[in-house]
């Protein structure tokens, strides 16, 4: 965007002075950043933020210079000449070495078209300082001419009819010098009033730029605590799942057992059978007496390992008892945490949809 005018800067001090020398013919918003001095590769920001940065026109010495001022700070003092060059490194990014300054100046612009704009500036305001230095070298060399020819051939009346044009002209120039100070005194005071407007709106937005990033900040701490509580219910299920295995393998030491038991209710079957038929021996044959001794030890002797067996049953069944309690207390427990856990689910998904919410409308 260009303006009608604008203040002065002084090329030795860099710094600001009233005046109508310059005039800005083209300004724009940018982030200014310098090349590091020492490692000659990195960039060093001049700004904190985009700051204005203007095309300027010296009326009196006809050049260009391009200038930006941070506060009080004038951070880009640049004269354009004819030998530099802007280079475009990125989509965003354009920069230009100045020998004078020692230093190269990199902008960094919010949009590819106002890099565009400003590159094109610069080829069309490097061209005018061309024109400018040549025109300014065809003078130099006629003024030279004419004086040579003068000192030789004129007089005394040839030198004073060439006096009144030149004072008719430095008559112009002050009058126009006139008009362009009075045109730029308004324009400062525009100036300043934009100024102070822009710094009232910088100071708001600096405020909801610390309040986002407070928000912002105290939502990563919830996200952190978060995500520690679902490493936590994570490291938990891992348990859960480690005990199912053990319920599962216990399932199957109850399925052996059950076999076990099934195998000793047989033998135990076959005993008794063989019992009743031994007793039956016993009344039926008396004269096998001794044979009845022998088969009552025997008999005694199946009746201990019944009660063995018995006794090894109602172990079992107290084993297998334990096992159900012990796996229907895990179910519940299962449950509980299960219902826990979709609890914790349901509050992260709503603080993900939170944060989303948070990112959108930053």
């Amino acid at each position: 965007m260009a303006a009608a005018g604008g203040p002065d800067l002084n090329p030795v001090s860099g710094e600001v002075e009233p005046g109508v020398r310059e005039q800005p013919i083209f300004t724009t918003r940018a982030h200014v950043f310098q090349i590091d001095p020492n490692t000659k590769k990195n960039w060093v920001p001049a700004s904190k933020q985009a700051v204005t940065v203007s095309y300027f026109y010296d009326v009196t010495r006809n050049s260009y210079r391009i200038i930006s001022v941070d506060g009080a700070k004038v951070i880009i003092n640049s004269t354009i000449t004819p030998n530099m060059t802007f280079t475009k490194t990125s989509q965003k990014f354009g920069q230009w070495a100045d020998s004078r300054a020692n230093t190269v100046f990199g902008l960094g612009f919010s949009s590819e078209q106002q890099l565009t704009k400003f590159a094109e500036k610069f080829l069309e305001v490097k061209e005018a300082a061309r024109l400018a230095r040549d025109k300014s070298q065809e003078k130099i060399e006629t003024s030279s001419n004419h004086s040579q020819a003068s000192s030789i051939n004129g007089t005394d009346d040839e030198k004073a009819s060439h006096a009144g044009p030149a004072d008719t002209h430095l008559k112009s120039e002050n009058d126009k010098l006139k008009i362009a100070l009075t045109q730029s005194a308004a324009n400062v005071k525009k100036w300043e009033v934009e100024l102070q407007t822009l710094r009232e709106s910088n100071a708001r937005l600096t405020a909801a730029l610390q309040e986002s990033a407070a928000s912002a900040e105290q939502w990563k701490r919830q996200f952190s605590v978060c995500r520690d509580e679902n490493d936590r219910l994570r490291h938990k299920i891992d348990e859960l799942e480690e005990q199912c295995s053990e319920i599962n393998r216990e399932k199957e030491k109850n399925t052996q057992l059950k076999r076990r038991i099934e195998e000793l209710e047989s033998e135990l079957q076959e005993k008794e059978t063989e019992l009743k038929d031994l007793r039956k021996q016993s009344e039926i044959i008396p004269q096998l007496m001794s044979e009845c001794e022998y088969v009552s030890e025997k008999l005694e002797a199946a009746e201990r390992d019944n009660q063995n067996l018995e006794d090894k049953v109602r172990s079992l069944k107290t084993d297998i008892e334990e096992s159900k309690y012990r796996q229907r207390h895990l179910k519940v427990e299962l449950k509980n945490f299960l219902e826990v856990l979709d609890g914790k689910i349901d509050d992260l998904h709503d603080f993900r949809r939170g944060l989303s919410k948070l990112g959108t409308d930053n």
